[in-house]
This record gives C-alpha cells, sequence and structure tokens, in this order.
C-alpha cells in the first residue's frame, strides 16, 4: 500500500531523533532539514529537550496528529510505537530504519508480524524495516550520503539492500545521473519491489513522470507481478534496467538431465527479464552506466522500440588514439558499428584539423585540438556524415588547452544537436572542478569507454516486453491433458508417451519403435532402411552404460546389440531409430518455483554439455522471443551458416520452441525436459533423443 502520506506527508516525526550526526536517528533529521521539507517535522526523544534546533516531544503520546512516521529504536520497540501511532495520531506512514527482525531471528520476524498487521488494521503504508528510508523531491527521509541531485525527470531507482544502494548511489553521482526518487525497501514486509513498480505503473503519468527505472534486487517474490508491471511501464515508454543478485547456485549437482544441470535460477531471473524487457546488469557501474545511457536517448513513445534499434552506428571524436581504439574495438565486439567516414566530407574536415589528424572514424583531433576543432568534428557527424547514429567524445586532460572552454563547447553541442552525444571524461583527479561544471548543468559522464560500450551492447541485444499471447495453432490442448492424465507415478515417462506429446505439440521426431522383441526390430529396421541406431531404454544416462550404438548397417549387427543392450542393468526394451546426418541443437526446460517453466535452447553435442552456450526464456514464449533467444547465442554463426557450411531452418527451429514451450504451459506437470539432439538437416529439423520427467503429485 503506498499512498500521499508516504510519498507528500504534510508532517513528519522521527521517533528517535538526536542530535548526534553519526547515528542514524540524527542523521535523518540533518537530511529532511537540508532537504527542505516544507511540512511540519517533530522530533520524538526522552532524553533530549530540543534536536537541531527542533523542539522534542518526550513521548509518542505528546504528538499531535502525524502523517509519516520514521522509526529509529530499538526493534522491540517498535510494535508498540506503531500502535500507538496508527490507532491514536492517525498515521498512515511508516518507514522503519531499524533492524533486529526478521532477517535476524525468529522473535524479530514477530515483531515485524505485529507491525503488519497494525499496518493493515489502519491501512497505513509501511517501508521496512531494516532499510536506508525513501528520498523523492518532497522529503529526504533517508540517514544515509550521498543525497544524489533530484530531478523532477530524473531516475527512479528501487532497492531491496540499503548498504548496496549507498554504493550504487556513490556510482551514480560521480557519473551526474540525477533522480527522482530512492526508495530503499528493506526487508519488504509490506512494500516490495514490485509493489513500487505497480504503483509507478498504475499512477503512470507520461507527461510527468519519470521514464528510467533502475532495480537492485535480491529477492523476487512475485515474478508474475514483476513481469506484469515492469513490462506494461515499458510499453509505456519507460526503460528498465535492473541487477538481480544471489543468482549463482549451480542447482542440483545430481541433475538427471543436461537442463537439469544447467538450469538454475539465474536462467529463471534471466528469461524474466528477457520476456519483460529489462536490461540485465551485472555490476553498480554497468547499472549506473546503462542508467546514464537511457538518460542520453530521446524520450520513447509507446511505439517506439526500448531497444534503440535506431542506435547502432557510432561516431568517435577523440583527443587521444588509444581510448578511441579501444571504444571501436568494443563496440565492435558488441556487434555495433563504426563506419569509415571517406569521401569529401572527410576531405574537408581534415583540411580544418591540424596536420596529423585523422578523421577515418575514430576522429582523432590530436592533443593539440582546440575546443573549436571538437566543434566542428561534431558539427560533421551529425550533418556530413549520414551513417552516425550517435556521437562519442573522449575528452580528457593533455594540459594543453583549457578545459573550462572545451567542455562548454560540448555542453552547447549537447543541447543542439539532434543525435545523442556521449561524453567521455576519463579526467576526474587532474579536472575534478571542470567536470564537476559540466555535470552540474544536467549532463553525466562516462569515464570508461569500454564500460560505455559493453553497457550499450546490453541495451541493444535486450528485447522488447514479449506479448502476453499464447501461441495455440496446431496443439492440440485437449489431448495434451489426456495423455498427462494417463500417466501413472511421478518419474521419466516412457518414450512412446513423450511421442505421443511431441505429437499434440507438432514437434516432428525421427522414425523409431521401442520393443523388447528382436525380431519386431528387425523388421523395423528393414522398413526404413539402413543405417539405423539403437539405444537401450530404461538407464537414465545411457551413453553412460554403454547404451547407444551407432551407424548399425545389418541385421546381424542390429541383433548383436540388441542381445548386449538387454543385458545392461535396468533395461527393458530398445529403441531403434533411423540414422540421421546433421548439426546437432538442444532445446530443454525445467520448472521452476514462481516462475514456471524456463525453456533453454542453444547448439547440442559439446555447446550445452561443455561450453553451457544456452538462452532462456520464460514459457509460454512467442514467435519474437525465440527469435531473440536463438539470436544471442554465441554460436548463432553456426546456426546461420559459416565459412561455406549452410546454415539451418532457424524458422523450422523457433517455431519447435514455441511449440515445446505451449505444451509446456499445458502441462505444468512436466517439471524437466530434455530434447538432444535435435537434429537440422536442410530443411527439416527432428527430435532424436527426448526424456521429460514428471510430478504429478507436487
Amino acid at each position: 500500500m503506498i499512498n500521499k502520506e508516504l510519498l507528500q506527508p504534510e508532517s513528519i516525526v522521527v521517533i528517535g531523533g538526536s542530535n548526534n550526526f553519526h547515528k542514524p536517528g540524527g542523521a535523518i533529521v540533518r537530511n529532511i532539514i537540508n532537504g527542505g521539507f516544507s511540512g511540519m517535522l517533530r522530533i520524538v526523544n526522552p532524553k533530549e529537550d530540543e534536536v537541531q534546533g527542533i523542539k522534542v516531544f518526550h513521548d509518542v503520546s505528546e504528538l499531535p496528529p502525524t502523517e509519516l512516521a520514521i522509526l529509529v529504536i530499538p526493534a522491540r520497540f517498535c510494535p508498540d510505537t506503531v500502535k500507538a501511532l496508527a490507532s491514536e495520531k492517525g498515521t498512515k506512514a511508516f518507514i522503519i530504519i531499524s533492524a533486529g527482525f526478521g532477517e535476524e531471528t525468529e522473535e524479530g520476524a514477530v515483531l515485524e508480524k505485529e507491525i503488519l498487521d497494525t499496518c493493515e488494521q489502519y491501512g497505513a503504508a509501511l517501508i521496512g524495516p531494516n532499510c536506508i528510508g525513501l528520498l523523492n523531491n518532497h522529503h529526504h527521509s533517508v540517514f544515509t550520503k550521498p543525497i544524489p541531485q533530484l530531478n523532477a525527470k530524473g531516475v527512479d531507482f528501487i532497492s531491496g539492500s540499503g548498504a548496496t544502494a549507498v554504493f550504487i548511489l556513490e556510482s551514480a553521482v560521480m557519473k551526474g545521473l540525477q533522480f527522482n526518487s530512492v526508495w530503499s525497501i528493506g526487508n519488504g514486509k509490506q512494500i516490495g519491489i514490485e509493489d513500487v513498480l505497480q504503483y509507478m505503473d498504475e499512477h503512470f503519468n507520461p507527461e510527468t513522470d519519470p521514464t528510467i527505472k533502475l532495480l537492485y534486487i535480491e529477492n523476487i517474490s512475485n515474478p508474475d507481478k514483476l513481469l506484469f508491471h515492469a513490462s506494461s511501464l515499458i510499453r509505456k515508454g519507460c526503460r528498465i534496467a535492473a541487477i538481480k543478485s544471489g543468482s549463482s547456485e549451480s542447482g542440483s549437482r545430481a541433475a538427471s538431465s543436461h537442463t537439469g544441470a544447467i538450469a538454475t535460477s539465474d536462467s529463471a531471473v534471466e528469461a524474466l527479464f528477457r520476456k519483460a524487457g529489462i536490461v540485465r546488469c551485472f555490476s553498480r557501474e554497468e547499472l549506473t552506466t546503462v542508467g546514464c545511457i537511457f538518460s542520453c536517448l530521446p524520450p520513447l513513445t509507446s511505439h517506439l522500440s526500448p531497444l534503440t534499434s535506431a542506435l547502432s552506428r557510432f561516431a568517435i571524436v577523440t583527443h587521444a588514439g588509444g581510448p578511441g581504439v579501444m571504444l571501436t574495438d568494443a563496440l565492435s565486439k558488441g556487434g555495433l558499428q563504426v563506419p569509415q567516414f571517406t569521401g569529401k566530407a572527410a576531405e574537408e574536415l581534415k583540411s580544418k584539423l591540424f596536420p596529423g589528424a585523422s578523421v577515418a572514424n575514430p576522429i582523432d583531433i590530436l592533443a593539440t585540438g582546440t575546443p573549436e576543432q571538437l566543434a566542428t568534428a561534431i558539427d560533421y557527424c551529425e550533418k556530413r556524415f549520414d551513417d552516425v547514429d550517435a556521437i562519442m567524445v573522449i575528452f580528457g586532460t593533455p594540459g594543453l588547452v583549457q578545459l573550462f572552454e572545451t567542455y562548454e563547447v560540448l555542453h552547447k553541442k549537447i543541447l543542439e544537436c539532434k543525435k545523442p552525444i556521449f561524453p567521455i571524461l576519463p579526467c576526474l583527479h587532474t579536472a575534478g572542478p571542470e567536470v564537476a561544471e559540466f555535470l552540474a548543468k544536467g549532463h553525466v559522464n562516462f569515464s570508461d569507454e569500454v564500460t560505455l560500450a559493453n553497457s550499450l551492447s546490453r541495451i541493444i541485444s535486450t528485447p522488447n516486453p514479449a506479448r502476453p499471447e499464447i501461441e495455440l495453432f496446431g496443439v492440440d490442448v485437449p489431448r495434451i491433458r489426456e495423455v498427462i492424465s494417463s500417466i501413472e507415478g511421478d518419474g521419466f515417462v516412457e518414450p512412446h508417451v513423450v511421442r505421443q506429446l511431441f505429437e499434440c505439440a507438432g514437434i516432428p521426431m525421427v522414425p523409431e519403435m521401442v520393443s523388447a522383441d528382436k525380431q519386431q526390430l528387425i523388421d523395423f529396421a528393414e522398413k526404413i532402411g539402413y543405417p539405423v541406431v539403437a539405444k537401450v531404454v530404461g538407464p537414465i544416462h545411457k551413453s553412460d552404460v554403454g547404451g547407444v550404438a551407432l551407424n548399425i548397417r545389418s541385421e546381424k549387427h542390429l541383433a548383436l546389440e540388441f542381445d548386449r543392450m538387454m543385458e545392461i542393468e535396468g533395461a527393458h526394451s530398445v529403441m531403434v531409430q533411423k540414422m540421421l546426418r546433421g548439426t546437432e541443437l538442444f532445446i530443454g526446460a525445467k520448472y521452476e518455483t514462481r516462475f514456471g517453466h524456463v525453456v533453454l535452447c542453444g547448439m547440442g553435442g559439446i555447446f550445452v554439455e561443455v561450453l553451457k552456450d544456452v538462452s532462456s526464456g520464460l514459457a509460454p514464449l512467442t514467435y519474437s522471443e525465440a527469435e531473440s533467444m536463438i539470436r544471442s547465442l554465441r554460436a548463432y554463426k553456426i546456426i546461420k551458416g559459416t565459412r561455406g557450411q549452410k546454415g539451418i531452418n532457424e524458422k523450422k527451429y523457433t517455431e519447435i520452441i514455441v511449440r515445446l514451450s505451449t505444451l509446456l504451459r499445458f502441462a505444468t506437470e512436466i517439471k524437466e525436459l530434455d530434447i538432444n539432439p535435435l537434429l537440422a538437416d536442410g530443411d527439416n529439423i527432428v527430435a532424436v533423443d527426448a526424456r521429460i520427467r514428471i510430478e504429478k503429485n507436487k
């Protein structure tokens, strides 16, 4: 519950406010006062008569009605204080800074529950406990520093960790990134990150509200809610980037399939962010750099792609060759272009620079280059070179020019230029005042060119939010439910059941027969033609027990392999398939609690077993999602075709991924699934080997 009293209170009381700036109670009072809060600020402290110039109440009972209460007192006193304020003083919003609740002990969790029950009873909003507070343009109710520069069109930042929020703010302030609000949700007992996004989504005004959201997430308690509101905000013109920490567990080390070994909770997070259109980051530097990039881009409208797909060709203007080359390399590695400038316009520009300057792109105006020459180079990039979407300007301190004058030129060009300009000013130590003045004018600074390029690549490669529709064409949902209902018990299903489910979904399989009758299998092999493959049925890991025989070319050979495999422990029959050749692909899926099915795709064989080159998505998938998954693979060049090798039927591969995801949507009893390999030969793609594990009783 987020209300007006929390966001725009007319009166605030700090319970535990003090004169000691080195303690949260003193620091939070200082920040509220310095932040220019225009309402009534009150303090409760039984040991003080005056705190920072404000007359103090010695007990909560002495207070007049107050809208927002900030508690900076020991956890054990918080439940009774909240009860008294909510029931007697009409307090409708609480920010509890105090720690010592459910994050520490079971007793603390009981206290936390008491507070939540009171807030729910009286319709009050609750931030925390165990947080650094809430910062917005109306009140600075945080006890930490730094306090970033606030701007109604700045960034909304929501963090699940107060301490981490401070680190991220420090990184952002150094870059000049401005904020509209900072939310530290702490334990998130009532208001979590998903709830803040819901409020921002449901109250979004495109004319007045900020369009950049940065998130630091430690726990996703409601993936569906996060997906819905993040996607909705992005469709309304917002850009969202997030870090999700704590996603590195290896999953089940005793996993019974490739998917089980690869699919961790991190795969689910990756899939969720992909589906929502959230740019995923892995460090505070990356998150704040992405936020700065967002701030340099023109506003989105709901019909424009948040991927900034028109932002792929970059001009680089520099006074130092090395950083320009490193930036070029990083952009190229990320799939972005640094086009070469030639012809009449390039020659004209070169004539206006000092001898020795280069204009091929990067444009190197040399260490002796003047502010006027910098302006000229930017003008040519904007008006004369057509194949440029944005301009990157690297200008540190060569010790030869007045940087105040240079940065003033850059300031004016950023305001005038219709193409985005990304300033890279790696001179914070030697030209701190000049950079500070530049940032004070509302600009950002990217101090490292490679981090900028890598962050841009992340933004460009992030897909649009997926449509909520389910692709049902050609999928027999009633028959899927019949097959699932007919299965008895849990565990891996028999091959004929796998085939039935794949037939329902329209997923092609290689011709095969499973039997414990040797002659029946020999007759089948004669019918489909040699060579064939034989696989033991029963043991889960066929290859590990010698249960796979390839390139069988005669009846005698098949009979020998049948006899051998039936002696393997756990074997109850043998599968014979037509021997096919082609490019090995992989599709897998695993059910993750709260997230649903995580679908994985990639190349088969060594790519999935050793290199783990897979991408993930959340079922059900759309065709655009599946295409994005395929194209994000490191091995995508093989899929497209490379070095004279013909590529696979990418459209067919996409269709199979989508059909499989639809099957999973209507068969949630499937907890683990592998198709490895999925064999691509020319235009055909067929499933060769597949395993499905069912859990009907969980």
